[in-house]
Formats: structure tokens, sequence, C-alpha cells
């Protein structure tokens, strides 16, 4: 059966294409062919999902697909590849990828099948845990159809179909779309604690989707269905999500970020892009690569003064952008606080290397390894503000210190609600805005291994950082003027937001 696809595919789709391609540009230099005249275009049977009236829409129940309706690719495989690389391993993910020739092959629902199986045989559900609720939802919401979205919301319930497994899409679904019901192909599973990569009885939820085309005349068009019950009897309307709406290059269905149904803060997983098969075949190419450069790269700031450091730094691919003037300290005393957004782990580090001086990074938490490959000086608080505020009042007494009173990294551009502890230590206080831009892994993670964050930041072939350093805060906006801690900090807050414009400020 294999081999009879494989030829029909050669046969009717790539030779017949290519063929029908090649008239249509002949015709389309000039050369009229009566039998290529193009053909009455089919009028679709249903308007399209924008000439949707939103109002009035609370009493009623939609139902629709998530990957043909509400997402602008309708391709499933990153979503697979996202959860083989984030919730299983790096093998289990190049498995996935060596499968593309044989699923090129498969039909729909035996391509569905042998995905699910090298996804899911033997993952732990524990593990699988964190993949829906804190990977997916980054990708899934940059991926939404703004129109579809629209309508969706505008309707009072919500059910949802799919046929990938319901594990996948339930959580963002419900917490991100408020969607009531998620009917999904569901998993079999071996003692409640791993997935056995096989459908349950059950099977693949294609029939229900067919069962409900039939219904409705609409077999293979992508629509989105309203369910108005009135009597006791079903009147349904049908509107239709063509490919052009969807397609990725249409700006119009993008979804803006200020219009996500609740923003997206925190997030977690190691990768910074939709692992497509070709983009997910690039990473494996480069990560040989990314690891000796990510070793090379750590091994200049441990082993090399700053100016050299940064020089090679540099030529091998980091693009460090620095804005505003180094301060001098007024207090021989004391040193100067550094006052940081937070992005990465690294963030003291490039700091120090920018200003060409040794700092004191003060942390909740970090690993030994990057204790120990860290360039610059570590001290671990204990969130007890008493002891925490001695230990920074020593250590700004011996020198210049760096604080992120964030306490967690965020990747969006948000800032999060600054702790007021560090107004309390100096007067001398510089704000300092962190921002970093990556291609293909993040630098942070919080389910993970928290000693590899440094190697996979460095792993990137360009990571960047953009470091300004805002002016000294006059002594009269400090605690020393009369400010209370928390004026201090919040003040602080609103230089980095207005004067740097790095984005949001996130009360939590």
């Amino acid at each position: 059966m294999v081999l009879l696809r494989f030829v029909n595919l050669v046969l009717y789709k790539l030779l017949a294409n290519s063929c029908y391609k090649a008239a249509r540009k002949v015709k389309s230099y000039g050369f009229y062919l009566g039998y290529l005249s193009p053909k009455t275009p089919h009028k679709l049977s249903f308007p399209s999902v924008t000439k949707c009236v939103l109002e009035g829409r609370v009493s009623q129940t939609l139902i629709c697909d998530i990957h043909n309706v509400l997402l602008r690719s309708h391709s499933f495989f990153p979503y697979f590849m996202l959860v083989a690389f984030e919730g299983g391993s790096i093998f289990r993910a190049l498995l996935l990828l060596l499968s593309c020739p044989i699923l090129w092959i498969l039909d729909y629902e035996q391509k569905l099948r042998l995905m699910t199986f090298i996804t899911f045989c033997g993952l732990k559900i524990k593990n699988m845990e964190n993949t829906p609720r804190a990977v997916l939802p980054k990708f899934y919401l940059e991926n939404l159809n703004l129109h579809a979205y629209e309508v969706l919301a505008s309707s009072g319930s919500k059910f949802v179909l799919t046929s990938v497994p319901r594990v996948m899409v339930e959580g963002f679904l419900k917490e991100y779309l408020s969607v009531g019901d998620v009917i999904g192909t569901e998993l079999h599973t071996v003692a409640g604690s791993y997935f056995t990569g096989l459908i349950s009885g059950s099977g693949l939820l294609v029939k229900c989707l067919f069962h409900y085309s039939v219904t409705l005349h609409i077999w293979q068009l992508f629509i989105t269905l309203f369910f108005c019950f009135y009597n006791s009897l079903i009147h349904y309307e049908a509107y239709m999500v063509n490919n052009e709406e969807g397609k990725n290059n249409n700006p119009s269905s993008v979804m803006p970020r200020e219009k996500y149904p609740k923003p997206l803060i925190f997030h977690d997983g190691r990768l910074a892009f939709l692992p497509t098969p070709s983009a997910t075949f690039y990473m494996f190419i480069w990560l040989p690569f990314g690891i000796i450069l990510a070793i090379y790269r750590i091994l200049l700031g441990i082993l090399l003064p700053y100016n050299y450091a940064m020089t090679l730094g540099v030529l091998s691919g980091i693009v460090l952008n620095i804005k505003g003037c180094i301060p001098e300290k007024s207090e021989k005393n004391k040193g100067l606080l550094y006052v940081c957004t937070h992005r990465t782990l690294l963030d003291p580090v490039f700091l120090s290397t920018s200003l060409a001086r040794p700092l004191t990074a003060v942390t909740y938490s970090v690993s030994k390894v990057s204790e120990f490959i860290a360039p610059i000086r570590t001290v671990r608080l204990t969130r007890d503000r008493k002891k925490d505020g001695e230990t920074m009042q020593m250590l700004l007494r011996e020198g210049d210190l760096v604080v992120c009173p964030e306490g967690t990294t965020c990747r969006e551009p948000y800032i999060l609600r600054f702790s007021s502890l560090f107004a309390e230590m100096g007067e001398e206080i510089v704000p300092v805005a962190m921002n970093v831009n990556v291609s293909m892994f993040y630098g942070t993670t919080a389910s993970g291994l928290k000693w590899l964050d440094p190697f996979f930041f460095f792993m990137n072939p360009r990571p960047s950082y953009h470091i300004q350093i805002l002016e000294k805060v006059p002594k009269e906006f400090t605690c020393a003027g009369g400010w209370s801690s928390f004026e201090v900090a919040n003040y602080i807050q609103r230089l980095l937001l207005i004067d740097v414009d790095i984005g949001y400020v996130i009360y939590l």
C-alpha cells in the first residue's frame, strides 16, 4: 500500500502539478491556449469569517476545529516536535524529524498515528504536564488567526474538536480562550504513568469530524460553525476561514500582542522558533557547531580580560549594543548599586564586561555549575529580608553591586514588579535596562536544567544583548531624600519603562 501511494504521489501529484504549472507560466507570457483558459471560480457555499456579525452571539454555541480554523498554519507537525523536544528529549525530536520522508507518503490518519506514536511512546505523563501549560501557548498565540479568534470570543459557549491528542491543546484552549469543552483524540496509558503512544479504543477523532461535516454538507472546507438552539430545532450559521485569510504572510490575520486574551508573561522551553521540518533540520545541522561555539564563548569570559573577551566575543557573532555613559561613584567608602531588568542569568556578566570593571551579583537561586563558570563574583540571598539587607550592605562597602529586583527572568517585553529591598541599601543607584534577542534557543528555563542556561544562550548563532545605562538617580529621589523604599522602586521602574520603552509593567 505504501508503494502504491508513492506511485500515486509521483504520477498524479508531482508530475501533473508540474505540467500544469508549466502550462500556466506559458500562458502568463502571452500565449493564449484555449484548453488552459481559466475556469469559472467556484463560489463558496458559505461567507467568509470576516463577514460574521459579532454582536448578539453570547447566547449561541460555537463548534470549530483548532488547526483548520483558529490557527493560521494548518500543519500540526511543529507542535508534535515541541512536545517531543521539550517534553521528551533531543533524541526523540531527532527521530520525529527522520520520520518526515515516511510522513510525506502516508495519508492523514496514518500520518497522525505515526507522529503520535513517536512523540508519546514511553513519555512520562508528569513530563507532559508542563509542555501544554507553559511551552505550547506561546506558539499557539503567535499563530492564532485574529478573525477566527474574534468570532470565538464573541460567542457564549465554545466547543473545539481536533484530531490531535487532546492533551496537546486542552490546556491552552481552556486557559487562554475560555473554551468550555475540548473533544480530541485520547491516548492510551500504562499504570497512569506512561503514554504508550497508541490511540485509545475510540480511535482518532476523524470520524467525529467527518460526521459533523457530512451533516452540514461542508466536508473539506475550513469553517467555523454556530449552532443556535431555538424551539428544540437546530439552526446553524456557517462561516469559512479560507486559505488566503489564514496564510502566515497575511498581516490582517496576525494576532497582535495587545489583543492576546491574557498577557503571555511566563513561558518555558528552550526552542525560540516554531520547529517546522526545515527549521528543525537546520537546528540539528547547527547543533554540533553551536556546542563548540558555546564552550569557546564561555571560556573567553573566564580566561581573558574584559577588553579581549568583548572583542573576541563580538567577532564570534555576539551582538552587543551599549548606550549611556559609565557612571563614577562619589562616595569613597561605598560602591554603586546597579539595578537591572532581568532577562537571563548572564545580565550581570554582560554588564560587568560592558563597564570593564568587576561587579558582584546577588542571586536567589543559581546552580553550582553556573557559579563555577561565572567570571564575576556571585552571592546567594536567603529570602530573609533582614539578613539579605545586611549582606547587600556589606557587599556595597566592598565594591559595586548589581541586583535584579524583579526576582525572576522574563522573556517577553514586560517589567515585573520590583522588590523594594534594594532601595534601602544605598544612595547611588544606577538603573540599567537589559534586553535580549535570540533566534534559536532561550537562555532561561523554569523546569529544565538551570546549569545549561548559559550554554543554550551562547549556542545561538548571533545572540544579542542591548544594554542601556541611565544616569544616576538624584539623591532627592532616594530614601536619603525622604522617599519610602516603595516609592523609589516604583520611580526607577517607571524610568526604565518610559525612558527606555522596554514594554509594559506587570504587577503580580
